[in-house]
């Protein structure tokens, strides 16, 4: 059984206030999905962080990141990007005076970086991936993708409903 890339010994940071290390990890975190796109299973996570002995804890600074793979929430197609989260998060031990809930758990020899990954990877996946800026996206009468031809279809009648909500658009003249 390997070790948790995520798992850094702090024993002897610890020992020194004020004391400063350079830490970067790599390893999976398994899968994570927002609305239409997902940190994969076997996807690579690097955490690339400074670790820094403050009053009552440790101070993390640093980036995640990771790649991640969705669908274009116009066209449908695959699309894929790398996400990068500027982390800064305190590390206190359990029962400090602070609330709990907003700080990450500091072990007694350890500090684990995998629950500040995988919150800074959720936050910063796309909730509506898109191929391109300018993606035409498809038909709403035959499916046909707008971004490889144009199609013989009419516009979509009007929803009477919000017809009135016309007046409210700008006049393109």
């Amino acid at each position: 059984m390997s070790a948790d890339p995520f798992l850094i010994p702090i024993t002897s940071l610890r020992r020194h206030p004020g004391a400063r290390r350079d830490e970067q990890r790599s390893g999976r975190l398994g899968v994570l999905s927002v609305a239409g796109s997902q940190l994969p299973a076997e996807a690579e996570v690097d955490v690339s962080v400074t670790l820094e002995v403050a009053v009552g804890g440790i101070a993390v600074t640093g980036v995640v990141s990771g790649p991640w793979r969705g669908e274009c929430r116009r066209c449908l197609h695959p699309v894929e990007g790398l996400v990068a989260a500027e982390v800064r998060e305190l590390y206190r031990p359990a029962g400090a005076d602070e609330d709990e809930e907003e700080t990450y758990l500091l072990g007694l020899d350890h500090l684990d970086l995998r629950p500040l990954a995988r919150d800074a990877i959720l936050l910063e996946l796309p909730l509506a991936p898109l191929c391109r800026s300018d993606c035409a996206g498809l038909c709403p009468v035959c499916g046909a993708d707008r971004n490889q031809s144009d199609c013989a279809c009419e516009a979509a009648p009007v929803d009477p409903r919000w017809a009135a909500l016309d007046v409210l658009r700008p006049d393109p003249h």
